[in-house]
């Protein structure tokens, strides 16, 4: 019937009814994102009326949560069932590898918690990666739970205990400042050939994602923790990225490089078609091009 509905009244009405209570948080899905949030945000809108009514409270908005997701094992690629706390009083996301564990297994502190949904990658419809800093490495936990709901809420219950953490952190700022802040999607992923800082070491694939200014290498796409990781500063600061290779470069590796020149060094990466290599160069200049934050040069 609300198909109906929406063809009677017009979208932008149908809109007003059906979205005027969203929280700034809520993730607002486009055609880009995967399946589990765009149908979550449907049934969301027009099922449970999630946005229509002030005095109920849904679950994402509480500021803690509790409950179990299936997280891939460190070592042996295993999903098994674990007890996951989001507490935004406390300031953290931890899990437990026991169900009647009293201690934590990991501590994840919000400040640095990123989530983003990767079905394709994880091979799982609802699979969501959560990232952290430790030891100021980043860690991946790759998360899902059979249910397209209760993923959708972690994910909206993190986004608002980040959001939270922003507007503490950043009083003066503007809500429309910090929610592109509250999670961030990878600006670009996929395999490239790398070499070392000699340039003399063969070629080697890894997988590589460009998160904001970090460019992390990975042996296997759902590793725990990055082989290295690349900082991309910004074009006045002397990073440059040129679509070859030096003339110099030795051994054998993909026909479409790519250089990224830093004060310290040149990296050397190899892409396997000029699709890649472009879409690779594209993602480096989106950071590049752009004046770094006085918070970045910290990190």
């Amino acid at each position: 019937c609300n198909i109906f509905f929406m063809d009677s009244v017009g979208n932008d009405a149908a809109k007003a009814i059906y979205e005027q209570l969203v929280p700034a948080f809520y993730y607002c899905p486009t055609f880009k994102d995967c399946t589990v949030l765009r149908d979550q945000w449907i049934r969301a809108k027009y099922e449970r009326k999630e946005f229509l009514c002030v005095e109920k409270q849904e679950p994402y908005s509480a500021g803690y949560r509790e409950g179990f997701l299936w997280k891939r094992g460190r070592d042996n690629g295993q999903y098994l069932s674990r007890k996951f706390i989001l507490s935004e009083r406390e300031g953290v996301l931890k899990y437990f590898n026991k169900h009647d564990a009293k201690e934590p297994k990991a501590i994840m502190k919000i400040n640095t918690l990123n989530a983003t949904f990767q079905p394709s990658k994880m091979g799982t419809a609802h699979g969501l990666q959560i990232t952290y800093l430790k030891d100021n490495s980043t860690r991946n936990v790759f998360v899902y739970h059979e249910d397209g709901k209760e993923i959708v809420d972690w994910f909206n219950a993190i986004r608002a205990a980040r959001l939270r953490y922003l507007q503490v952190a950043f009083p003066l700022a503007l809500n429309s400042e910090l929610l592109p802040k509250v999670t961030r999607n990878y600006l670009k992923q996929g395999y490239m050939e790398k070499t070392g800082p000699k340039h003399t070491e063969g070629f080697k694939k890894r997988w590589f994602t460009m998160d904001d200014r970090r460019l992390m290498y990975f042996k296997d796409p759902l590793d725990a923790y990055a082989r290295g990781e690349v900082f991309i500063g910004s074009q006045e600061n002397g990073y440059i990225v040129l679509p070859d290779l030096p003339s110099t470069t030795q051994g054998h590796h993909w026909p479409f490089g790519i250089t990224i020149v830093t004060p310290d060094r040149k990296f050397l990466f190899a892409c396997e078609t000029e699709v890649e290599q472009k879409e690779w160069i594209t993602a480096f200049l989106t950071v590049i091009n752009r004046p770094m934050l006085p918070q970045e040069y910290a990190g």
